[in-house]
């Protein structure tokens, strides 16, 4: 549903969240800038009582991310995001999205050569900014968009020379905004949307509400600018069309194989008890340490019979028909993978609102954690051990037709001899992101530091953005690492393959990748993979 100017603020009472004291502050000041913009150009809706609270809500609603993100100079932005999120709450206007021309202008490097303020072309710029006729966007006129048009035009190899050719932005582009009720896999259903009518993203900034609606931004080309009511019409029949948000499950297998209650198995019959194996008493768990948090659930250290576990348990404010229809799935597909590499699932307590998946607890914390906290490395033969065992896991699933959605470092979990858990997605995309873990491991830095999440997958899938390669790696990684980013997914190689590659690898440096220690991957409550050592 788009958004009619007309509609009204009204307050309301949400908790401020905490947030470190340095972006406290800055959310202060932004709220400050905000607020007094607001006064001056739109005095009657600013000075209604009241409206100072609403607004320092509608921060707090949101990350501390938003304060830094948002352009203060352009503050009906934030009083647009107010009434978008406001109008979300009814479920028949969800989603609520809206259209506008934006004129999206590079951010100035004073270091770059040529390019100064000074420069015939810094000048040329700043007048085209000047002569500017649409407002930018909310978020400004993002340097990470720059940084990721440097990047994909470099070599993936550090100690190759290559001109990149930063594309122009200095033209009217399309901002689009949306708010619904947060739910899983919703940026993907959103950036499907976007690509069904032919818009390219180019900027995209989302956020989550701490009372669960989201706040989704993109930037996007591709539709001609003078033609933007069409667009909101386009947009408009396309979310009529689509079935808004179908379940969603991190692991993904064939629909022939999808759970059904009514299937009749031709095998031997095994007594019954009438109880399922897998169901776990509630009253026989022990929970310890709040381990992590998220949007859907809590994750606990704990016992269960006197064996340490790991305990996800959905929130139940969050529990609804396709939270449970993916719990179902989760735990149906978690059942039936036994495999060294792959995390153990132990069980599942089934009985609405008290649902929770339990799992092995792999005490090492994750490769993200050991990597990017603790500031550890791999040496070569650890490091081809853990991606061997990756591979392990990742071949095992493939075979029985499970796609990893979700392989990446932070979901690598280690145990006391340092074994790795992960989780699993579509089963070429799963080669695509061991390349990047792999990376990982061998630098102990992020990808894409610079960029949110959405930025990342928007360079990589339009611009062809790698992570560089250290020019010192040795020459068959740096191989397989390129044949795991293709950009045609046929031309990756399997897990099968990417083993006997790593295995030959560590012949040749004399790594002993023998199977004391193990590493794994898990689903999508608890991805994990486990490491041979």
């Amino acid at each position: 549903m788009a958004m009619d100017d007309n509609e009204s603020c009204s307050s309301r009472s949400v908790d401020s969240i905490s947030t470190h004291p340095r972006q406290q502050r800055h959310k202060l000041e932004v709220y400050n800038g905000v607020l007094r913009r607001l006064k001056e150009s739109l005095p009657e809706e600013a000075n209604l009582p009241g409206f100072d609270d609403e607004l320092w809500t509608h921060f707090n609603r949101l990350p501390a991310r938003y304060a830094l993100d948002v352009n203060v100079e352009r503050a009906e932005d934030v009083l647009t995001h107010k009434k978008l999120l406001r109008m979300a709450e009814d479920p028949a206007n969800r989603p609520v999205f809206e259209v506008r021309l934006v004129q999206v202008t590079p951010v100035h490097d004073e270091n770059s050569a040529g390019e100064s303020p000074t420069s015939s072309a810094g000048k040329e710029l700043a007048q085209s900014s000047r002569r500017s006729i649409h407002p930018p966007p909310a978020f400004g006129s993002s340097p990470n968009l720059e940084a990721l048009a440097i990047e994909a035009g470099k070599s993936h190899v550090q100690d190759e020379d290559t001109e990149s050719n930063a594309p122009n932005f200095v033209r009217p582009m399309h901002e689009v905004t949306f708010s619904t009720d947060d739910k899983p896999k919703l940026l993907s259903h959103l950036t499907s949307l976007l690509a069904e009518i032919g818009l390219n993203i180019q900027e995209a900034h989302a956020f989550s509400t701490v009372d669960g609606y989201s706040l989704d931004v993109f930037v996007v080309d591709g539709w001609p600018y003078e033609e933007t009511e069409r667009l909101r019409d386009a947009l408009e029949k396309e979310l009529q069309k689509q079935t808004w948000i179908k379940p969603f499950s991190p692991f993904s297998i064939p629909e022939q194989t999808q759970i059904s209650l009514e299937s009749v198995s031709e095998h031997v019959q095994i007594p019954s008890d009438g109880v399922d194996v897998w169901e776990i008493d509630a009253s026989l768990l022990k929970f310890e340490n709040k381990i992590a948090s998220g949007s859907y659930g809590d994750l606990y250290r704990g016992l269960y019979c006197s064996q340490d576990v790991a305990i996800k348990v959905l929130k139940p404010e969050r529990v609804n028909v396709d939270m449970q229809r993916e719990f179902a799935q989760e735990v149906y597909i978690m059942r039936k993978v036994r495999h060294k590499n792959v995390v153990q699932f132990i069980g599942a307590c089934t009985k609405p609102p008290s649902l929770c998946i339990v799992t092995e607890f792999m005490s090492g914390g994750s490769v993200y954690d050991f990597l990017h906290k603790q500031k550890g490395s791999f040496k070569l033969p650890s490091l081809l051990k853990v991606a061997i065992d990756i591979s392990k896991g990742m071949n095992y699933l493939h075979q029985n037709n499970i796609i990893h959605r979700d392989l990446k470092a932070a979901n690598l979990l280690m145990d006391e001899n340092e074994v790795i858990e992960h989780k699993p997605y579509d089963h070429k995309a799963d080669i695509f992101s061991f390349g990047i873990v792999l990376w990982e491991l061998l630098t102990g830095k992020l990808p894409y530091e610079y960029l949110t999440p959405l930025q990342a997958a928007v360079g990589v899938v339009q611009k062809g953005l790698r992570p560089t390669i250290p020019k010192n790696t040795l020459p068959k990684l740096t191989e397989l690492l390129e044949k795991c980013w293709q950009q045609d997914p046929a031309l990756r190689p399997d897990f099968s393959e990417i083993i006997q590659i790593l295995k030959q690898i560590a012949k040749e440096v004399g790594a002993d990748t023998d199977d004391r220690r193990n590493s794994k991957p898990s689903s999508g409550f608890f991805s994990a993979l486990r490491r041979g050592h």
